[in-house]
């Protein structure tokens, strides 16, 4: 009991407290919260220190946001102000394009160049090299005719990678050089697009096509070649034609007026055979003889859409024809034939009288100045009528005998759609025109008559007279009746009382023969009050007819009123 007691006693003792310890306590306290209290204010006074840093770590941010927006914006702007000069640039260049088209006359086309007999300069082809880069979209240029820039090509084909979709390229009549031909065959490489080359008439050519024909290999999308008279060589023929035997593309060839070319058709024919889809085939006038023209004929048969074939003005061809014409049959499309002044021979108008019919889709037929068509017992012209879409017929100074005219004419009646139809230099007609009447009544298509130099006479003019006022000849467009002096006043009367019943035509010529003048008779008058009611007359030849002054005045004034061209000495 005592020893418990004494514990609580001791308890008790310990549980009591001074009043100093009372107030030291609270000292202490005190001194606690101070304490507490100065952390608390240090530790606010660094949290202000703490807001600042962040909002100047925000204000940098933002501060790097906006430098990198305005960099942004600059290179935006940039990229805008980069267009913007790119689109000013090129309005500008097109403005260039449009001024130098101005100055000759012509509109400037983004697709189309047409500078066609401008009197161009090498200056202006100058120009126009530095203006390529603004002609992208451009297909064509014809710069034809402009026989000054000769030797110029080098400052215009080192800019043709400007203009690589360039189709048709004409360069005829340019007085084009051997430096010409090189630049321009180097230049191929650019316009790998070109379909059209036409570089005729170009007589110093000659001799350097090679200089282009070893690029032209390389371009074979080609499909029209034009070498019209450029003088070209055996030389010039022996490296082109295998370039041309790779131009499996190739529908028109154009080698006309190139004399040389008969020593070398072998070479040629044995490329073209590997050209299928040849379709014009033009050698006028290239020294094509006998045999050349039996050894031609042995590639028609690779030729299966050939539609045009002019083997026309080589005299020497005469006679090759005779085995050569049964070849014609394989052009089953051929619309064109023209084979004038080869000098045929009895034997090549027998064959020619068999296979000219058989050629059923023929349209134009051009035989003229081979007098032995004419004077042939088997008439050739008995059989056009198995021809029923010809539209054009040209037998021309072919020594036709009345038999014949009578044959032909008898023909023609059968060609409803005859368009052309050439008489002229035959002078059997003369006083036989009446047996054209037929065929004047039926090809109402009818639109060039001519008739010049056939010995007309009065009767003639009469049936011409009554086949107008009837109205068989309102398409007529073009009437040739030029060096017929034979025709007396009367017929030039009945002539000009009935001519304002071709209501179609544009051109009229009653010109006479050059050593030839004559005084106008009564029917002038005819022709004063007449002329004027053409609304479609263009051109009146009257040469050589003697006028007096006051005829010319009149005639001058029809001119000036009407707008038409008279034509008198």
């Amino acid at each position: 009991m005592d020893n418990k007691g004494s514990e609580k006693k001791k308890e008790g003792e310990g549980s009591k407290k001074s009043p100093f310890d009372l107030i030291f306590s609270q000292i202490q306290r005190k001194k606690s919260d101070k304490g507490k209290s100065s952390i608390f204010q240090v530790k606010s006074f660094f949290k202000g220190f703490d807001k600042d840093a962040a909002k100047m770590e925000n204000e940098k941010n933002e501060e790097e946001l906006n430098q990198k927006s305005i960099s942004e914006n600059q290179k935006s702007d940039s990229v805008v102000d980069g267009a913007k000069d790119e689109e000013d640039s090129d309005t500008s260049g097109w403005w260039k394009v449009t001024h130098f088209m101005e100055k000759f006359g012509k509109k400037a086309d983004i697709h189309y160049m047409d500078l066609n007999n401008c009197e161009l300069t090498a200056v202006d082809i100058k120009k126009l090299g530095s203006l390529m880069p603004f002609l992208l979209d451009i297909e064509e240029i014809n710069l034809s005719w402009n026989d000054l820039i000769g030797g110029s090509l080098k400052y215009m084909t080192p800019h043709f990678n400007h203009v690589s979709r360039l189709r048709i390229l004409n360069l005829s009549n340019c007085g084009l050089t051997g430096d010409d031909s090189a630049v321009l065959g180097e230049s191929l490489q650019y316009i790998p697009k070109l379909q059209i080359l036409d570089l005729s008439w170009n007589n110093n050519l000659g001799g350097t096509l090679s200089r282009l024909a070893q690029h032209l290999a390389d371009n074979c999308e080609i499909k029209t070649l034009s070498l019209t008279e450029c003088s070209l060589t055996a030389e010039d023929i022996e490296s082109l034609a295998p370039v041309i035997g790779k131009m499996t593309r190739l529908e028109i060839l154009d080698l006309s007026e190139n004399k040389e070319l008969g020593s070398k058709i072998k070479n040629l024919t044995e490329e073209l055979k590997h050209c299928s889809c040849l379709n014009v085939l033009k050698l006028r006038s290239t020294g094509l003889h006998q045999d050349t023209v039996q050894y031609l004929s042995s590639a028609f048969q690779y030729w299966p859409y050939l539609r045009k074939l002019d083997l026309s003005c080589n005299k020497t061809a005469g006679g090759g024809f005779g085995e050569s014409a049964v070849c014609l049959t394989a052009f089953k499309q051929l619309e064109l034939l023209d084979i004038h002044q080869c000098c045929l021979s009895g034997d090549d108008v027998t064959a020619l009288t068999q296979v000219i019919p058989l050629l059923s889709n023929l349209q134009a037929l051009d035989i003229s100045s081979n007098k032995t068509v004419g004077l042939s017992q088997e008439h050739l012209f008995s059989r056009l009528r198995f021809l029923p879409k010809l539209k054009s017929v040209n037998v021309s100074n072919c020594m036709l005998k009345k038999e014949s005219f009578a044959g032909l004419a008898e023909a023609t009646r059968y060609l409803t759609d005859l368009q052309m139809l050439d008489l002229s230099w035959n002078k059997c007609i003369g006083g036989n025109l009446k047996l054209l009447t037929e065929t004047l009544h039926s090809a109402n298509s009818l639109q060039s008559l001519l008739l010049s130099s056939c010995n007309l006479v009065t009767q003639d003019l009469a049936v011409l007279a009554s086949a107008a006022q009837a109205s068989h000849l309102d398409s007529l467009q073009q009437l040739d009746l030029a060096y017929n002096d034979t025709v007396p006043d009367e017929g030039w009367s009945l002539l000009f009382e009935s001519v304002p019943a071709l209501k179609n035509i544009t051109e009229l010529d009653i010109s006479l023969r050059p050593a030839s003048t004559r005084n106008c008779g009564p029917w002038f008058i005819h022709l004063l009050s007449n002329i004027p009611k053409l609304p479609m007359l263009k051109e009146l030849g009257m040469q050589r007819w003697a006028l007096s002054t006051a005829e010319q005045q009149q005639l001058n004034r029809i001119h000036r009123e009407n707008n038409i061209s008279i034509h008198f000495d």
